[in-house]
């Protein structure tokens, strides 16, 4: 239990959501009583709990605004088998979600996702024309940077060793198997195309893309590409944060309810227009 700005109680409730496989997806939602509701998406291999969405959907409490973390079918606490790309099936998840919160008579004003769940909000926002309000947090715009990932790990000839095999495994330090990529799996992240998809976004929608300077998961520069594309679109670099925003917490989490917050209060101005 957390105390809000508005002397209220925020109740955290669990909350279980069936996906379009029937996998169940389990979040809470932090609830503040506000008609409105903002979505957080976690990145690859997190989870709702991860540090930076927990402290988001707090931030957004204390200004009094609903919000709904949950995990990705495969992830965490939900339902289904974790796969390593699978980029527009979480759109699917998060579709959902927001038909859920539809159903219950909420309207979900923003998503909001980091890393790799930043992608799905975007992917999101290129095939649906539902939320006018998207953060993108860090995540990839360019599918080179991750080849040449995989190439540092497997070796320069992998795509053959992985045709031929059908698979590749992915080892911790340890050596031990963490997770097992399919042949197809790699295909479908490779071929999920974000520069197409973010040229699908409405004009309509608007767009903040945050970054950390010292990224060194995910460069700048694909930051860079996603404000040159997306019609809407702001761009924050928060100087000297990492992938995580390890020590810039309080910076991201202003930036991003600020956005919010200011994106709300154009909402209210034109439906009382």
């Amino acid at each position: 239990m957390s105390q809000s700005t508005h002397s209220s109680v925020v109740e955290q409730q669990r909350v279980l959501i069936t996906n379009k496989h029937g996998e169940k997806l389990v979040g809470l939602l932090h609830e503040t009583g506000s008609s409105v509701i903002v979505i957080l998406c976690h990145g690859f291999r997190s989870n709702k709990e991860y540090k930076t969405i927990v402290n988001l959907a707090v931030a957004l409490e204390k200004e009094g605004i609903s919000a709904f973390r949950f995990d990705f079918a495969g992830n965490g606490e939900s339902e289904g088998t974790f796969e390593y790309g699978t980029y527009w099936r979480e759109a699917d998840d998060l579709r959902a979600v927001i038909e859920h919160f539809n159903g219950a008579n909420r309207v979900t004003s923003a998503i909001v996702g980091h890393s790799k769940g930043g992608g799905v909000v975007l992917l999101y926002a290129s095939k649906y024309n539902d939320i006018h309000t998207v953060v993108n947090m860090s995540s990839r715009y360019d599918v080179k940077g991750l080849m040449g990932e995989i190439e540092d790990r497997l070796g320069k000839d992998f795509m053959q060793k992985i045709k031929e095999d059908g698979f590749f495994d992915v080892k911790n330090k340890s050596g031990t198997i963490s997770y097992r990529v399919p042949w197809e799996i790699l295909m479908d992240r490779l071929n999920t195309n974000m520069h197409e998809a973010c040229l699908q976004i409405d004009k309509n929608c608007r767009v903040l893309t945050v970054h950390g300077s010292a990224d060194d998961l995910v460069p700048v520069p694909d930051a860079l590409e996603f404000a040159k594309i997306i019609p809407n679109h702001k761009l924050r670099i928060v100087e000297g944060a990492d992938h995580g925003y390890t020590s810039h917490q309080a910076e991201l989490t202003y930036i991003v309810s600020s956005f919010i917050k200011q994106a709300l209060e154009e909402d209210r101005e034109k439906s009382s227009q």
